[in-house]
C-alpha cells in the first residue's frame, strides 16, 4: 500500500480556494462597530500598555465588514498563531486525508529467510510513532517481515532519518529552549514526539542523593546526578542541564526530603537511534534476529547511494493529516506542526535552482507563493518555522485574519475549526475566558512565549455574528497579565451586540 503523493496542483486548487475566499468579501469601505471599537480602545489605552505593542484586526465572516483594526498592519511576533499558517499550506498541498509512511527498505534478496545485507528503517516525519495513537509501529513492521518469511538480517539496521534535508532545529530558535521537550528536534524519523519523561525523586534523608530515572532506557541520554536530599522546602533548587548537541543530563542542586516526585519532559539528543532501538526490540519478540550493527544516516549524508535500488519490505502509515493537526494545534504541538513543514518541503518540485535548499526553504517558499497569489504581501507574512518557536517569525493581525478567512470557505473548513482550541473547553484554551460568553463558543490559536501573547480564531459575536480575529500583544513583560488582556479583549468579542 503506498501513500498518495499529491502533485504540485493541489497547492494551486488550494490558492484557487484562498482567492475565492478572500473575493467574497465587500469592497467597500470598513464599517466599525463602534460601542465594540469604544470598548477595545478604553481597555488597551491604559497607561500599563505604554510600552507594549498592540495589533489587533476583527471582521466579520457574514458580510466581509472590518469591526475593528488597531495597528492591524503592524508587523509582530506571532508565536504558536504561525501554526495556522502551516495548517494552511499543509492542507492545501497534501489535504487532509494524506499519510505519512515510515518503510523499512532493503536492496538485496531475501533466500530461506535470510536478508543478505542491510536493513533500513526510513523515516518521513510522521510525529506519532510511539504514542498512543501508533504505539505499535514497530511491532507492525516487524510482523510484516515475519510475514514474508524473514527469519535473520545478515546486515546492519540502518535508521535512515535524512528524509528532511536541512538542521533538525528551526531557524531563530533559542538555545535555551532546545533541552525541552517543546523544542524537540524535528526528524524524519523519531519516537514519543522526540522527548523522554525524567522523574526526580527525593531520598528517604537529608544529605542523601537524589533519584533521577528515565521513563525509558533507550532514550541515549547519559547521567551525571549531583542532585542532593535537603531537609527543607525552602533549600529547594532543581537544575537539569544538556548542551545542545550533548547526549550528557546533568542533575544538581537540591530536592526536599519528603516531596513528591517531579516529572519534566526533555527533548531526545537521537531520536532516530532511538526508534531503532525500538525496532531492534520488536524484531527481537518476532524472533527476527539482526547480525550487524546499528547505523544512523542524517543530513548531510547524501542517502542516495544508500537507496538506490532498494524495494519496500514493510510499512506503516501515519493518521491522516488532519488528525495530526487536529492533535498538533489543540495542544500546539510543536513537533507535529514542524515536521509538516518540513514534509510538505519534501513533497515540492525541485530544479536546479532549489536542488540545495533545505525542506523548510521549500516549503516556506511555497506558503509565501500561496500567500501572495491571495494578495498578502510578502512584508505582511515572514515565517521561517512551521510552529512558531521562532523569534524571526512576524505577521500582521490583518494577515492572521485573511488566512482564517481562506481556511473558512475551504472544504476543510470544519475540520480545521474542530483542530482549533474550544475556549474553557479543550486544548490550550480548556482553562481560559470560562465563564465568559466565549466558553464553550470561541475557537482558536493560542500563541505565548516570553514577552509574547496572541489568539487567533473565531467566535460568535452575542448578535449572532460570526467573526474571525486576531489579537496580538508584543513586548508585555507580565506573561499572565498579557495572557489575561488578551483573554479580556476575546470575550469583548464573544459580547459584541449584547444588549443591556
Amino acid at each position: 500500500m503506498k501513500p498518495c503523493f499529491t502533485p504540485w496542483r493541489v497547492l494551486c486548487v488550494g490558492v484557487a480556494w484562498m482567492a475565492l475566499a478572500l473575493s467574497v468579501t465587500p469592497a467597500r469601505a470598513a464599517q466599525p462597530d463602534a460601542a465594540l471599537a469604544a470598548r477595545i480602545d478604553a481597555y488597551i489605552g491604559q497607561p500599563r500598555f505604554a510600552g507594549a505593542s498592540w495589533g489587533i484586526a476583527v471582521a466579520s465572516l457574514d458580510d466581509g465588514r472590518t469591526l475593528y483594526a488597531h495597528h492591524a498592519d503592524r508587523l509582530l511576533q506571532p508565536a504558536s498563531t504561525a501554526k495556522l499558517y502551516t495548517a494552511a499550506l499543509a492542507l492545501a498541498t497534501l489535504g487532509g486525508d494524506y499519510r505519512l509512511p515510515t518503510r523499512l527498505l532493503a536492496r538485496d534478496a531475501v533466500r530461506r529467510g535470510r536478508l543478505h545485507g542491510p536493513l533500513v528503517l526510513q523515516g518521513s516525519g510522521d510525529p506519532t510513532l510511539g504514542t498512543p495513537a501508533h504505539a505499535d509501529w514497530a511491532d507492525q513492521l516487524a510482523a510484516q517481515l515475519d510475514a514474508r518469511g524473514i527469519r535473520r538480517i545478515q546486515g546492519d539496521l540502518i535508521a535512515d532519518d535524512g528524509f528532511f534535508r536541512g538542521p533538525a532545529i528551526g531557524a531563530g530558535w533559542e538555545a535555551g529552549d532546545l533541552q525541552a521537550a517543546f523544542a524537540a528536534p524535528a526528524t524524519a524519523l523519531g519516537v514519543d514526539e522526540n522527548s523522554v519523561r525524567v522523574t526526580v525523586t527525593p531520598a528517604a534523608a537529608p544529605g542523601q542523593p537524589a533519584q533521577v530515572a528515565f521513563a525509558t532506557d533507550d532514550s541515549g541520554m547519559r547521567l551525571d546526578n549531583q542532585l542532593r536530599t535537603v531537609a527543607t522546602a525552602a533549600d529547594e533548587d532543581i537544575h537539569l542541564y544538556r548542551a545542545p548537541g550533548t547526549a550528557t543530563l546533568h542533575a544538581f542542586g537540591t530536592v526536599a526530603a519528603g516531596s513528591a516526585p517531579r516529572h519534566y519532559k526533555l527533548s531526545l539528543p537521537d531520536p532516530a537511534a532511538v526508534a531503532a532501538r525500538r525496532l531492534l526490540a520488536a524484531l527481537a519478540r518476532h524472533r527476527i534476529r539482526v547480525d550487524g550493527a546499528l547505523q544512523v544516516r542524517r543530513w548531510p549524508q547524501d542517502e542516495r547511494e544508500l537507496l538506490a535500488g532498494t524495494r519496500v519490505l514493510a510499512q506503516v502509515l501515519s493518521p491522516p493529516l488532519g488528525q495530526i493537526l487536529h492533535d498538533g494545534l489543540k495542544r500546539s504541538q510543536n513537533l507535529y506542526l514542524q515536521n509538516l513543514l518540513a514534509h510538505v518541503g519534501t513533497r515540492l518540485p525541485v530544479d536546479a535552482a532549489t536542488d540545495h535548499a533545505d525542506s523548510d526553504q521549500r516549503a516556506i517558499a511555497a506558503l509565501q507563493a500561496l500567500l501572495g497569489r491571495a494578495g498578502i504581501a510578502p512584508t505582511a507574512a515572514r515565517i521561517v518555522d512551521g510552529n512558531g518557536l521562532s523569534r524571526r517569525n512576524l505577521t500582521t493581525a490583518n494577515a492572521l485574519v485573511r488566512v482564517l478567512t481562506y481556511l473558512a470557505a475551504t472544504p476543510q473548513a470544519a475540520r480545521l475549526r474542530d483542530a482549533l482550541p474550544l475556549a474553557g473547553v479543550d486544548g490550550s484554551l480548556a482553562a481560559r475566558l470560562r465563564g465568559t460568553a466565549a466558553q464553550n463558543n470561541m475557537r482558536a490559536k493560542t500563541g505565548s512565549m516570553a514577552y509574547v501573547q496572541c489568539l487567533a480564531g473565531y467566535v460568535t459575536s452575542a448578535a449572532g455574528e460570526r467573526l474571525v480575529f486576531a489579537i496580538m500583544l508584543n513586548n508585555d513583560t507580565s506573561p499572565s497579565e498579557a495572557r489575561a488582556a488578551v483573554d479580556t479583549i476575546a470575550a469583548m468579542l464573544a459580547d459584541a451586540g449584547r444588549r443591556n
